[in-house]
């Protein structure tokens, strides 16, 4: 079913869907009523020769220098190639098709001032699976994506590089082997197809979604965790975490209360009166990287649904407002703060994991949960590893949102660094499911040492578990086990076998 752009109403889910699932979109015909009547706006300011910054000036530092009616059009082309120079490998064709999406999004809003053939022909190019090739680095998330949005709007003038059926094509060849008429590019129409930071928000939302999934599957991680070390699950009652009131708190405690019912692990005797904080206080650690993809979420749909462009053009006042709608930095600011609650659970995953191996801590289990300790090591070295990972994303989260470098000869003078933020923070959606693995791997270990089972729930991940990691009864490599689980965390494999028992987590 086609994904309908009204410019109101995308969400990360429907972004996804086209950009991952390459489903096809649509746009709404009130929508592009809205362009034209916009066009029309703009069209008679041009004719007219008023002042309008992009469409009848530079850009930047060249703000003030108007343009003559002959190089109105020309300097629409020229802006593209200009701003198309960014550096590195290609991004993922997923990258540039959400960025895409999102700017289609945009124009559709009608206060962009561009033909209706821009967002027209970015559908076109979507539906039939044309990706302009775009360099992975350049942009500073101001004015928007600059470089990376260059080179995507160059694809639909004929002209750069595109992906097309597996095949790496100039981009006339891959228009035309497509069928999608190639645009030349009138006044506004270059300048509106690049000023926003699409590629933030595009990857962005792609991110959040794989933190919705990773933090429910952290839940579980630390469900089965807190089965075979036998907690003291009182930290876990629901009146606890209601007095205090944070949300995030409320809904992990309620995951791991629905994760664990039933368990006959949690009914032995010789519980400890308090846990250590790494089994405790799970809801209040975990819980607030909850609150801040929600509020991440929040931000991202917002920038999905609005007008990230400048200059803005509101054709019922007749009216140009030139302004920094493209800034990415509430999207920067959103990100960086759900990447910082995600490398806290894997903080705290690493440090269950390092209670599962210390045979002083582990409510009686073998050290590093080997038959024979001493001849073998068990699985002593896959706590380095995760501590490995946790420190790798610890350097991660040191914020590039308030890194800001001026551009444009101080006409810029302050950027988002957005970009910066969502690459790194796709380096530690990366690398985070291979801490859960882990503990995932040593729980399953830990249970096989135990006389009882996990609760039905987690029964269900450990089976799967045991479809692709054996019991390990002496030393082996465990670099393919924890390559196969951190996939299983990756792809939702985990988290949907635990759903399969306990119903669709919060």
């Amino acid at each position: 079913m086609p994904v309908v752009l009204t410019g109101n109403d995308l969400t990360l889910e429907r972004l996804k869907a086209v950009a991952v699932n390459r489903e096809r979109v649509e746009i709404a015909p009130d929508a592009l009523e809205r362009v034209d009547r916009c066009r029309a706006m703009c069209q008679a300011k041009i004719d007219n020769h008023e002042i309008m910054y992009g469409v009848t000036t530079g850009i930047g530092e060249f703000s003030e220098t108007v343009l003559t009616p002959e190089q109105t059009r020309d300097f629409q082309r020229y802006l593209i190639y200009s701003h198309a120079a960014g550096i590195g490998e290609p991004m993922p064709e997923e990258w540039v098709r959400a960025a895409m999406t999102g700017r289609i999004n945009v124009l559709v809003h009608g206060n962009s001032g561009c033909r209706r053939e821009v967002p027209e022909t970015m559908a076109a190019m979507l539906n039939a699976g044309v990706t302009p090739v775009v360099c992975i680095r350049g942009s500073v998330g101001a004015s928007g994506d600059l470089s990376p949005m260059g080179q995507m709007a160059l694809v639909a003038m004929g002209e750069g590089e595109a992906f097309y059926k597996g095949d790496k094509l100039p981009g006339a060849e891959a228009m035309r082997r497509a069928g999608v008429p190639i645009i030349i590019y009138e006044a506004r129409d270059g300048l509106a197809a690049i000023n926003g930071s699409n590629f933030i928000n595009g990857l962005g939302s792609l991110l959040l979604l794989e933190m919705e999934t990773w933090l429910k599957t952290h839940d579980v991680a630390a469900a089965m965790t807190l089965e075979v070390l036998n907690a003291n699950m009182s930290g876990y009652d629901e009146r606890l975490h209601r007095v205090r009131g944070h949300q995030g708190s409320i809904t992990v405690a309620s995951n791991v209360r629905r994760l664990t019912e039933g368990s006959p692990l949690l009914r032995r005797p010789g519980k400890k009166v308090q846990d250590a904080y790494s089994l405790r206080s799970t809801p209040q650690s975990a819980g607030p990287a909850r609150t801040a993809l929600d509020h991440a979420r929040g931000i991202y749909h917002t920038e999905l649904n609005g007008v990230g462009d400048n200059p803005v053009f509101f054709p019922e006042d007749d009216e140009v407002i030139a302004g920094a709608n493209f800034q990415g930095t509430p999207m920067a600011l959103a990100l960086e703060y759900a990447s910082l609650g995600v490398v806290t659970a894997a903080v705290l995953s690493e440090r269950r994991i390092n209670r599962l191996m210390n045979p002083a801590l582990s409510a009686g289990l073998p050290g590093f949960l080997t038959h024979d300790g001493g001849m073998f090591s068990g699985m002593m070295l896959s706590q380095y590893t995760a501590g490995s990972i946790v420190c790798e994303c610890r350097v991660l989260s040191t914020p590039a949102a308030i890194g800001s470098i001026p551009a444009a000869a101080d006409q810029e003078d302050f950027v988002s660094m957005g970009w910066t933020t969502t690459l790194k923070t796709r380096q530690i959606m990366d690398l985070v499911p291979g801490v859960l693995g882990i503990e995932i791997i040593a729980a399953c270990q830990a249970r096989d040492f135990r006389e009882t089972g996990f609760a039905p729930a987690t029964k269900a991940v450990y089976e799967l578990v045991r479809e692709h990691v054996k019991h390990m009864h002496e030393d082996r490599p465990l670099f393919d086990d924890n390559n196969r689980m951190a996939e299983l965390v990756r792809s939702g494999a985990i988290l949907k076998a635990a759903e399969s028992v306990a119903g669709p987590l919060d």
